[in-house]
């Protein structure tokens, strides 16, 4: 009895010794599928942190700005796919390593230097913008560029506002020397104010952009203007996006494939004088000396030396005379990825002008208009000043000739590729001479001589036929 009640005793101790064996094995192996999983899926996770996105603040040095600095850009790095977004800044390399480091250049316990905490400042700015994409990232529950961007730029601030591009364009050309331009696209922002305060790149669409060009005509605005008006715009758009600033999507304008807004064309149609009033202003004798034998003479200048415009009249310098030929760059394209270099042949006439009208030291510009020591702005209004004296006495010498087209210096332009034209010269060789980079621009110069070739055309009908009207 005694045995068997052992017998049971030990049996039940190697059950109870099995189960808690069987119960240690099951918790270990379960502590081993934990921990495995565990580790899995923290490996994952760092996995697709490092495979997610780097964010990181460089100086794009891919294309540096006319003041010689280059743009500090956020660059977003996701699966080896890297893109760039803008901040408002621009340094040199020397400049952005000493923002970049300069919270180790100060030592602990010494007083910071006022050009240390300027620089530490400047870093903070900086690191703003980088902040500010890896919380936007924070906040798309998959990462995807185009996710980003969505809700990048719809969180954007004061940069979305279409007036600070605008005044970041004309400071810009402001500081380029480029006063013409500036000026043009101030009025263009003057005009937008006025229709549309405070508007944003994401409100400006095709429907926003057709109540413009209607609320401009309504304003007694020509097509010239509004054309002019438009592509400044225009051109903010094509700059925000290449820079990255908005996304492609919210182009409003008419381009390749879509079917959006369209800048209507300018009809300002260019008016030739006829040859025999050529002849009548070349044959015309002012007092010697004046003022009006000077514009006079300036006129017939711009008429043989391809049509240049003032500005290029005023900055010609004698180094660009070589043998028979003058070569010059048109200021206009003198900041423009493809220069444009013009060579108008001497005539007679135009080197007696310079004789007459010329610099006696030939070591500088050729006309006395400019000393090469003014500010753009002063430039700007020398060169103008000398274009009214142009006009208002040409205007003068037409009367008195009773010539009744307009004979400015722009006719002179005109009137050369006309002349031209009429000679059989072809459009190509006439767009060359005159530096324009599209045809279509000169064949609006040659609009003239398109309405006469029709009227000849027309007269060629009826030959030798007697009219019974």
């Amino acid at each position: 009895m005694l045995l068997k009640a052992l017998s049971v005793l030990v049996i039940n101790s190697i059950k109870v010794v099995f189960i808690f064996h069987y119960f240690v094995l099951l918790c270990y192996i379960c502590m081993q599928i934990v921990c495995k999983t565990s580790f899995l899926h923290t490996f994952k996770q760092y996995k697709v942190m490092v495979q997610k996105h780097n964010v990181v603040a460089i100086l794009d040095t891919r294309r540096v700005k006319a003041d010689k600095r280059y743009p500090v850009k956020i660059r977003v790095t996701f699966e080896r796919k890297q893109k760039y977004y803008p901040t408002p800044y621009d340094f040199t390399k020397d400049e952005f390593d000493n923002i970049m480091l300069s919270d180790t250049q100060f030592e602990k316990g010494k007083r910071l230097t006022e050009k240390i905490s300027k620089l530490i400042a400047l870093k903070e700015k900086i690191n703003a913008y980088k902040t500010k994409v890896n919380d936007t990232i924070e906040e798309i529950p998959e990462f995807t560029f185009t996710a980003f961007e969505k809700k990048y730029f719809t969180n954007r601030g004061a940069k979305d506002t279409v007036k600070i591009a605008y005044d970041e364009k004309i400071k810009e050309l402001t500081e380029n020397g480029q006063i013409g331009t500036a000026v043009s696209y101030s009025c263009s922002q003057k005009s937008i104010d006025k229709f549309s305060p405070a508007i944003k790149f994401k409100e400006v669409t095709p429907k926003f952009l057709k109540e413009y060009e209607n609320y401009m005509i309504a304003e007694g605005n020509s097509k010239t203007t509004i054309s002019l008006y438009l592509r400044t715009l225009r051109s903010l758009f094509n700059h925000a996006i290449n820079n990255g600033d908005i996304l492609p999507e919210l182009y409003p304008f008419k381009a390749k494939g879509n079917n959006k807004y369209e800048i209507p064309e300018g009809s300002n149609t260019k008016k030739a004088l006829e040859a025999t009033d050529i002849e009548l202003i070349f044959n015309y004798e002012a007092t010697k000396g004046s003022v009006k034998e000077m514009a006079k003479d300036f006129w017939i200048f711009i008429y043989f030396t391809n049509g240049l415009n003032v500005k290029d009249l005023c900055l010609l310098k004698y180094k660009n005379i070589e043998g028979d030929s003058i070569k010059f760059i048109r200021a206009k394209t003198k900041n423009q990825k493809k220069e444009k270099q013009i060579i108008a042949i001497l005539q007679p006439e135009t080197i007696a002008i310079i004789e007459k009208w010329g610099n006696s030291k030939k070591d500088g510009f050729i006309f006395p208009i400019l000393n090469g020591r003014e500010t753009p702005t002063r430039e700007r209004q020398l060169i103008q000043q000398l274009t009214h004296v142009i006009n208002d006495n040409m205007k003068s010498i037409a009367a008195e000739l009773k010539i009744t087209c307009n004979v400015c210096t722009y006719a002179a332009r005109h009137s050369m590729a006309t002349t031209l034209k009429r000679s059989g010269v072809s459009t190509e060789v006439i767009s060359e001479m005159l530096g324009h980079s599209s045809l279509n621009t000169t064949k609006l110069y040659l609009a003239s001589f398109k309405e006469e070739a029709i009227k000849v055309a027309a007269s060629s009908l009826r030959p030798g036929v007697k009219t019974q009207y």
